[in-house]
């Protein structure tokens, strides 16, 4: 069945891709293996010089890439401009900073001298969603690339432009021909390529049921797997919060629709705080993505959308209120209505569940103990935003969220400094920061005697 990139806000389809049979999927995975032994053997210095071409690329490429994106998820163009920015400052990043972080660790010892050498695993299979393409593609393989692995890159069906714009940068970039390989096959040809003894790894950042699987698969194969999976995320506000600042921060997620799932507002100032939320709800411009106006787009799939509606469906049957929004927009393209949801019953599935999309759900916390509660009340940990001035509550919140990330008076962002990954159900495992670039190395100490 071949890959269709259709257009989600006219639902028109841009263009048509014939998928790999088996043969021609080992056939890459093969050259990626060839890639892999070169950029092994190949000195740092080569990739770093690579890594700044690439970054180069973005940076001078970056209004048509941005048009890439938005063209195929639905995502602004704002946001799209933002998203190669970011994919081009963590190539930067990399490039200032991998000699530091591969660097051998000298290791104590008595009469005897011993070092940790980070050696590349070799070929690792990234499995990626429909959301932020670029971004999600090289917050992975900036850091697998720079250490001396090669990348099979399987994105959603829906975004083969964007896979393959990829694949094109880092080739033009300097890096070996397959070092980056974007994978178009089918979703059932995704664990024989997992099987291929050539493939050491694999990273995963998309749905539970993917995560499991995969999971599942790779350990029986005894091959390292890294998960990152779906949030509920929470946002905390008590009373001494910059009101205007986190109402204005938790409309900008609502927009973006990837983050702050869930408002928890302490019982003082929730009232207050709800009336200004439906004024700002309902004051988001949803349409054209391409249009530098608009705040909220199409999702990216027509599932995604069906989905989100059965979510809102349920949270009203359990007992919810919608305040603003709640239903898909009738005409061409992915879009809904950009919603908030009050009075969900936290012991309801779907207040426990993850939303991708424009949905906010609201909850009145009594104390502080309650917001922290109600935050963890999910089997969900991927990240966490809490606002407080008073110095107490934010250690305590801090200490009392179970997120893989929290943020403090803001909310939660990629940098490339600073790792990211979940807790609980959210998945296990780090991409970014120095932690990201060893997830797929080897650990391999080295003891030199008399």
């Amino acid at each position: 069945m071949p890959l269709q990139s259709l257009n989600p806000a006219t639902g028109d389809t841009l263009r048509t891709f014939a998928t790999w049979d088996e043969d021609a999927l080992q056939a890459r995975i093969a050259q990626a293996h060839e890639a892999a032994t070169l950029q092994r053997a190949l000195p740092l210095e080569h990739r770093l010089l690579c890594l700044r071409k690439l970054a180069s690329l973005l940076d001078e490429e970056g209004v048509e890439l941005a048009r890439t994106i938005t063209q195929e998820t639905g995502k602004t163009i704002a946001a799209s401009a933002k998203e190669v920015a970011r994919c081009a400052d963590t190539c930067r990043y990399y490039a200032d900073h991998a000699v530091r972080l591969l660097a051998p660790e000298l290791l104590p010892g008595e009469g005897e001298h011993a070092y940790v050498q980070w050696s590349p695993i070799g070929v690792v299979l990234a499995v990626l969603p429909w959301q932020s393409p670029f971004w999600h593609a090289f917050r992975f393989c900036v850091p697998v690339l720079i250490a001396g692995n090669a990348v099979l890159l399987k994105h959603a069906a829906s975004v083969p432009q964007c896979s393959l714009q990829i694949e094109a940068l880092v080739r033009r970039a300097g890096f070996p021909r397959g070092a980056l390989t974007a994978l178009l096959i089918e979703d059932s040809l995704v664990e024989t390529a997992l099987a291929n003894d050539y493939v050491a790894a694999v990273s995963v950042c998309g749905t539970e049921a993917t995560g499991r699987a995969l999971a599942a698969k790779a350990g029986w194969q005894l091959k390292k797997s890294v998960l990152h999976l779906p949030g509920n995320d929470p946002m905390i506000v008590m009373p001494s919060a910059d009101q205007d600042a986190a109402i204005a921060a938790v409309i900008d997620a609502i927009g973006k629709g990837d983050s702050i799932r869930r408002m928890i507002v302490h019982s003082e100032m929730y009232t207050a705080v709800m009336g200004r939320l439906i004024g700002a709800v309902e004051s988001l411009s949803v349409g054209d993505p391409m249009r530098e106006e608009t705040r909220v787009g199409p999702l990216g799939t027509s599932d995604a959308v069906t989905l989100l509606e059965e979510q809102v469906k349920a949270a009203v049957t359990a007992g919810g209120r919608v305040l603003t929004g709640g239903t898909r927009m009738v005409g061409r393209g992915n879009f809904f209505e950009p919603t908030l949801l009050a009075d969900v019953p936290r012991n309801s599935a779907v207040a426990r569940d993850a939303f991708s999309g424009p949905v906010c759900l609201l909850f009145r916390a009594h104390d502080l103990q309650d917001a922290i509660a109600i935050a963890n009340d999910t089997p969900l940990g991927r990240a966490a935003s809490v606002w407080t001035k008073e110095p107490a509550e934010q250690q305590q919140l801090i200490h009392g969220v179970d997120a893989g990330f929290v943020a403090l008076n803001a909310l939660p962002a990629d940098d490339p400094r600073l790792p990211v990954g979940g807790a609980k159900r959210s998945g296990y495992g780090r991409e970014l920061g120095s932690q990201g670039i060893r997830e797929f190395l080897v650990a391999k100490t080295v003891l030199l005697g008399k």
